[in-house]
């Protein structure tokens, strides 16, 4: 073999030879190294680190008025400013499909506050933050020291001299207010025992990549008149989406909330609507939404799981929607308990599309609150 001309590799394989039969032997192939020839299967082969700069970070506007705002409930931001966040989340997704570098936040800290166990919201934020270039730093419910009687207040106050925002996951949304209430840096909320706006938010965007636009689309949310349901009904209100809810007597949101959102919902031309009618509620929707009937924390499982069954996704409750409605689960969850597997593993399910839009959606809010 000319060595000025090519190269020996030796290749493991398992290889056949003229007559037929296979043999597993050491092989030597000629592999071409003039410029004019490359080898393409050579050069898959072949990566090289360090030796090249990476490009200019993907230039986009956008508004800097969300800078050092708090997200505790839904209705922190005005309709402008979630289409806004929105736009930022498509853009900072196509970015990220693109595979672009996108570090706008080199040298940000997160903390994160969690009381309560997640995936979705801790691993998308930590994620969310590394691709913006930053760091998280996640606090366990037993890593801070208000286990040992630290006030919140104080935690709140240290806390804003150490990192540049926090996201809080807590059983007592009276607890996010005092954090808010006494930090210098954005605080928003991972979720409490009254809303989800995180959440709500990734929702709509979900919804939008879907329909194409929010206004006049329905949405049908069937179980308990939970955080997440209310977050819905004030976020889709805002946004022109009308939502119907479906709750047996005892777990249907509060009128305070139903109200709220009603009022909302005249700006835009939506409607709200409180039934225990899952057939009623579900009629002409754009979208069918459920979420487990027992929550983390709930010490009357087994009369829920009663109340609730009736309001179980069939694909026969499907049917009665709109031709082309999507279900939509907030995640975890229990198959065969608040959905039909048939449904929550179907064509017309886009749930993990939602579980991948916490991604973009988290990154947006932390660009525009931390930027």
């Amino acid at each position: 073999m000319n060595q000025q001309h090519a190269t020996a590799n030796v290749i493991e394989s398992e290889t056949e030879t003229d007559t037929g039969t296979s043999v597993h032997a050491p092989e030597l192939q000629s592999v071409p190294s003039t410029p004019q020839s490359p080898n393409a299967s050579a050069m898959e082969r072949t990566m090289v680190y360090g030796a090249q700069k990476a490009g200019p970070l993907p230039a986009f506007t956008i508004s800097t008025r969300l800078r050092g705002r708090h997200v505790l409930v839904d209705t922190d931001l005005t309709p402008d400013e979630i289409h806004e966040v929105l736009d930022t989340a498509r853009l900072i997704k196509r970015v990220w499909r693109n595979g672009q570098p996108h570090a706008y936040l080199a040298g940000k800290t997160l903390g994160m506050i969690f009381q309560h166990p997640s995936t979705r919201t801790r691993v998308s934020l930590e994620a969310g933050m590394a691709q913006l270039g930053g760091q998280a730093i996640f606090l366990g419910v037993n890593d801070l020291q208000m286990k040992r009687g630290e006030t919140i207040a104080d935690t709140a106050q240290i806390l804003s001299r150490y990192v540049d925002a926090i996201v809080a996951r807590v059983a007592d949304h009276n607890d996010l207010v005092t954090l808010a209430s006494s930090a210098t840096i954005p605080v928003m909320n991972g979720l409490s025992d009254q809303w989800h706006p995180l959440q709500a938010y990734a929702d709509l965007l979900t919804l939008r990549e879907n329909f194409g636009e929010l206004n006049g689309l329905k949405l049908a949310f069937l179980g308990d008149g939970n955080n997440m349901a209310i977050s819905l009904m004030l976020s889709c209100a805002m946004m022109g989406v009308s939502v119907a809810v479906a709750a047996p007597t005892g777990y249907q949101p509060s009128e305070d909330v139903v109200n709220h959102a009603r009022w909302l919902a005249k700006a835009t031309g939506a409607t709200i609507t409180v039934t225990d009618d899952p057939a009623e509620a579900v009629k002409d929707a754009s979208a069918i939404y459920t979420d487990v009937h027992v929550s983390m924390g709930q010490l009357d499982g087994s009369a829920r799981a009663v109340a609730l069954a009736p309001y179980k996704v069939t694909s026969a409750l499907m049917a009665q929607a709109d031709s082309t409605a999507v279900f939509m689960h907030c995640l975890p969850m229990h198959r065969d308990e608040e959905v039909a597997t048939e449904v929550a593993d179907g064509t017309r399910s886009i749930i993990f599309d939602q579980a991948e839009n916490r991604l973009h959606m988290h990154k947006a809010l932390l660009l525009q609150t931390m930027c």
